[in-house]
């Protein structure tokens, strides 16, 4: 690409998106809006419940309550514009707005998957080191997993944009995505991007899939663990480790098959890229509150109180 006509420099891109007729494109409008409004409620509705509610105030819950704001966060990114496009002609977006979204997607990515592994050892010491729990899983160890998931984000994205934001794009400016993909955005620069493709596959796929092998390496261990203790206890945290493992495959899975194994399909991409940004944070909330009856409990009390406020008020 280094022959390319380099004097011509773009300053906005064209994502293609779920290119459908127009009829078809307000269908995923309200599919969208609908999923990205129950996203951000049922996450919300985790936060503020973990906050007011002192029976929930535990290492598992304050964990939780961090993952529901990175899925927040990751679903807020690139969705809005993404509904916003359904009712727009021509889908475009600004050299330095794609290299934002790419940055915030990169960073709540991997702070979201640091936190997961958070919550594996949290599980992992809760069931297989009981005795020690209360001591290993205090306040500091806590403060530490969250601070360790905004340093591991700012790590992985910076590591991957500060090569990024220096390309020069100046010939096709065309993004095969609902978003601004990093894999598919630098192969449109007019230099020669392998080393950083691969910098990309290392940092992103392989980092998912190494954490990925770890994380359910764990959980088997969880699983004989308990299935060596039957008792109600183990049961409820059989449920509980349940949703951990739906919640780390809906998560990791996507990822994996972006970064590790990329795919050709123009379709199968565009699935993956709304699985992962837009299907998994609507998704988890639902996996946590149905399968966790504290969770349930806490939310069925929160609405209470706001419908006893509004009576009396």
């Amino acid at each position: 690409m280094d022959g390319g006509n380099q004097s011509t420099v773009i300053s906005e891109f064209i994502l293609l998106g779920l290119s459908y007729p127009q009829d078809i494109q307000i269908f995923f409008f309200v599919i969208f809006f609908l999923v990205y409004v129950a996203a951000v409620v049922g996450n919300l509705l985790i936060v503020i419940s973990v906050i007011f509610n002192n029976h929930l105030h535990s290492p598992m819950y304050f964990l939780l309550e961090n993952l529901s704001f990175f899925d927040l966060c990751l679903s807020s990114v690139a969705t809005p514009k993404v509904i916003a496009d359904f009712l727009r002609k021509r889908k475009t977006i600004s050299l330095w707005g794609c290299m934002v979204q790419m940055y915030f997607m990169h960073f709540f990515g991997g702070g979201e998957m640091s936190l997961l592994i958070a919550i594996a050892i949290d599980s992992y010491v809760a069931i297989c080191k009981p005795l020690y729990y209360q001591t290993n899983m205090n306040c500091r160890m806590l403060i530490g997993f969250l601070v360790l998931s905004w340093a591991v984000g700012f790590i992985h994205t910076t590591s991957q944009m500060v090569f990024t934001v220096g390309l020069p794009f100046c010939g096709p400016n065309v993004v095969d995505s609902i978003f601004c993909d990093l894999p598919l955005v630098i192969k449109l620069a007019c230099t020669d991007t392998y080393v950083l493709e691969l910098l990309v596959i290392a940092d992103s796929g392989l980092l998912s899939l190494v954490c990925f092998n770890l994380l359910v390496i764990s959980y088997i261990i969880m699983f004989v663990t308990l299935w060596q203790h039957s008792s109600r206890a183990s049961s409820k945290a059989v449920s509980t480790l349940s949703a951990h493992i739906t919640v780390v495959t809906l998560f990791f899975g996507p990822t994996i098959f972006i970064y590790a194994f990329p795919f050709n399909s123009y379709s199968v991409d565009n699935f993956l890229s709304v699985f992962y940004s837009i299907i998994t944070p609507f998704l988890n909330p639902i996996i946590y509150t149905l399968r966790n009856q504290e969770m349930k409990a806490a939310i069925k009390r929160l609405n209470s109180q706001q419908i006893g406020s509004c009576v009396f008020s």
